[in-house]
């Protein structure tokens, strides 16, 4: 006799014939990628073994999605779903285990995880039992998309799979989900320290169990394998490229067969599929090459213990493919939180500068906040000379991007200027290989930008006064007109990091210029440099930043400088200086802590970097900083620029502190005359 759980599954059965939507059963594959997805991913109990929807479903939506739909059953009342505290499903083992909605968004997320041609699918738990003779049944419609940071939405309320039956309706059903900003906030948190936690595992692992394998090497191996791992989507003007498989691996202990060469076959896929010009393609290759062809990690021998069947290379990628690459593609499917993952990946970096604070990710709250005091729009070409990970590329390219979608209703004339600014409109420069080579994956996994993407030295490989030169593209040879300089130096260079600035202005006609910098760069330790800055442009605002921004990692003060480039400084007009020391957000180095933990609005830090916002681009007057807020003239000189050389401080003497001074006095006249003075009365008694 079938069990209930049975009988409720033959029951869909029927249903989904009667909807005429073709099924997939248990064992049934639905194409080869997504079969090959469940089985890579863990099972329910969290272990390893293959996973089995009890049905799967793949709509093809009006508009030419792909929809894998992932159905589990139960027949058992009260086992719908389960909720956490948060009111979100439960995806702990013993939840998926048991209620069909939450073993739905296991198997959902096994396929956004593990695949490489989704990022959106539809989870459905079916629930059904008898009550008092009744048959009653409960359906409950999940949707999980990477844009959306994976967070399982409700469709909303169904008493049968009707809808998906009406595949128009569905896809504006599903359109019309959003993230509440509680909602993203959350599931930011969330992946941040699930990822800091993986690569910390990852790491740990790698000084352990592998041999010969320096610390500067990590990243790179880390990189090659995001690209090997990502696979090729098929376009109109090409076919897909798999990703690289754990099976694909043999172990092979041969210098021309080994592991190794599997993942240079995939990375040269990715690259080719980026179409980057030639020698960018090359100084990559030769790179990634040094790490999977030339070390010993295709060799069993480069194990602490080599009691093993698979290479370190098979061990390292199995390990990432379990832990740290579902995590990746959710991160690089949204631009904004990319960087949190390169920012991990840089506590493993051992840079010859690391010392000097030179090798230092600005924080993202800085970042963007950077971009909105450059005024960065549709039409802005940013560029950056010490670009690191390309982080505030990337937070101008959004900017951007939504200027253009705010601003240009055509379709095709808005998707022609994106590409312009992806292509034409970024230049970043960095001259560290290890950082590089973070920053051009960042760019390529987020929808590119990676085309002027230099591995250059700003200050030696340019000719002084010259324009810095597109390298590819029609443009090629063509000066690269920059009107946003955004920067964040290496401080032990010259002029405290300010040389890179007064290089940079020099080569641009006009425009706006933002950097974050030590503050007694301003006050004389400048050098020539600030000088000269003011000899062709104009200081507009003085910003002094949380001692505390970069906690854990440097204690040096800094202060974003504001320049209006092309203009000599008159010294007649007012500068803006805001004491900014208190920005709202209070900030901790807990290595354990979640993100959340370490990075607090604790006052009202979203209003007051607003509030910043709008002193410093709209002049208004300030609330939050009406007291840490100084209008003042400069000299010419460029060794006046910190908020504290214009600070008035009153020290005319007032009645009150008159009046406070002879009161603690007598306090402390009583006080002697109680205790008496080493045991004798007080003369004055």
């Amino acid at each position: 006799m079938p069990s209930q759980e049975e009988t409720i599954e033959y029951g869909i059965k029927k249903e989904l014939e009667a909807l005429n939507i073709a099924y997939y059963a248990k064992t049934a594959p639905i194409n080869e990628e997504t079969q090959r997805a469940l089985e890579q991913a863990p099972s329910k109990s969290g272990g390893s073994g293959k996973n089995y929807p009890d049905l799967k479903l793949f709509l093809s939506t009006p508009s030419a999605r792909k929809l894998p739909v992932m159905i589990e059953v139960k027949g058992l009342k009260g086992r719908l779903a389960k909720f956490g505290k948060d009111h979100s499903p439960d995806l702990s083992t013993n939840a998926i285990k048991n209620y069909a909605l939450n073993g739905a968004l296991h198997y959902a997320n096994a396929i956004l995880d593990y695949s490489y041609s989704y990022n959106e699918a539809i989870a459905i738990g079916i629930n059904g039992y008898e009550e008092a003779g009744k048959l009653y049944k409960q359906y409950a419609l999940y949707y999980l998309n990477t844009k959306h940071l994976a967070v399982p939405q409700k469709i909303g309320e169904f008493s049968d799979l009707g809808i998906l039956a009406d595949l128009g309706k569905l896809e504006q059903a599903l359109d019309n989900l959003t993230l509440s900003e509680a909602e993203r906030n959350k599931a930011i948190e969330d992946l941040e320290s699930q990822t800091e936690a993986q690569l910390n595992k990852l790491n740990q692992f790698l000084r352990d169990d592998i041999l010969d394998l320096e610390e500067n090497k990590r990243v790179p191996l880390l990189v090659g394998m995001i690209m090997a791992a990502t696979g090729v989507a098929a376009m109109q003007d090409r076919p897909g490229v798999g990703a690289l498989g754990l099976e694909d691996l043999k172990s092979e202990q041969d210098k021309d067969t080994h592991d190794g060469h599997e993942f240079i076959k995939k990375i040269k896929a990715f690259l080719n599929a980026k179409k980057l010009p030639p020698e960018k393609n090359e100084l990559i290759l030769n790179e990634l090459e040094t790490i999977f062809i030339h070390s010993k990690l295709w060799s069993l021998n480069s194990y602490t213990t080599a009691n093993t069947a698979e290479s370190p290379l098979k061990k390292i990628y199995g390990r990432f493919l379990e832990g740290v690459y579902p995590l990746v593609k959710k991160l690089t499917s949204t631009a904004d939180i990319a960087g949190r993952l390169f920012n991990v990946l840089t506590k493993w970096l051992n840079v010859p500068d690391n010392k000097k604070n030179d090798v230092v990710l600005t924080p993202r709250e800085v970042v963007d906040l950077m971009v909105e005091l450059a005024q960065v729009n549709k039409d802005s070409f940013v560029w950056d000379y010490a670009a690191g990970s390309g982080a505030f590329l990337i937070s101008s390219m959004n900017k951007m991007i939504k200027d253009c979608e705010d601003k240009i209703a055509d379709p095709k004339a808005r998707e022609e200027k994106i590409l312009k600014i992806k292509n034409e409109q970024l230049l970043g420069i960095e001259k560290h290989i290890d950082i590089f080579l973070m920053g051009i994956l960042n760019m390529l996994l987020l929808g590119d930008g990676s085309a002027n993407f230099l591995h250059k030295d700003s200050l030696e490989d340019f000719e002084a006064k010259k324009p810095i030169y597109y390298e590819q593209g029609d443009l090629k040879d063509e000066p690269f007109k920059a009107n946003v300089f955004l920067l964040n130096p290496p401080y032990s260079a010259k002029g405290k990091g300010f040389i890179f600035v007064e290089r940079a202005l020099e080569r641009m006609e006009k425009g706006r210029a933002v950097v974050i910098i030590q503050e007694n760069a301003g006050s004389g330790n400048g050098d020539i440099y600030t000088k000269k800055i003011l000899e062709h442009s104009s200081l507009v605002a003085s910003i002094k930043m949380p001692l505390d921004l970069f906690v854990g990692k440097s204690s040096v003060q800094t202060a974003i400088y504001v320049f209006d480039v092309g203009t000599p400084h008159d010294p007649n007009k007012n500068v803006k200086f805001i004491d900014f020391s208190n920005d709202g957000y209070t900030r901790a180095a807990r290595k354990k802590a979640r993100a959340s933990t370490n990075l607090r609005d604790t006052d009202h830090a979203k209003e007051r970097y607003r509030e910043l916002i709008n002193i410093v681009v709209h002049d208004e007057d300030p609330k939050f900083y009406k007291d840490h807020f100084i209008k003042d003239k400069i000299n010419t000189e460029g060794k006046d620029w910190t908020y504290a050389q214009h600070q008035k401080i009153d020290t005319t003497p007032k009645l009150g502190d008159f009046s406070g001074s002879v009161a603690e006095f007598l306090a402390y006249e009583v006080s002697l005359v109680l205790k008496g003075t080493e045991g004798k009365p007080h003369p004055h008694a």
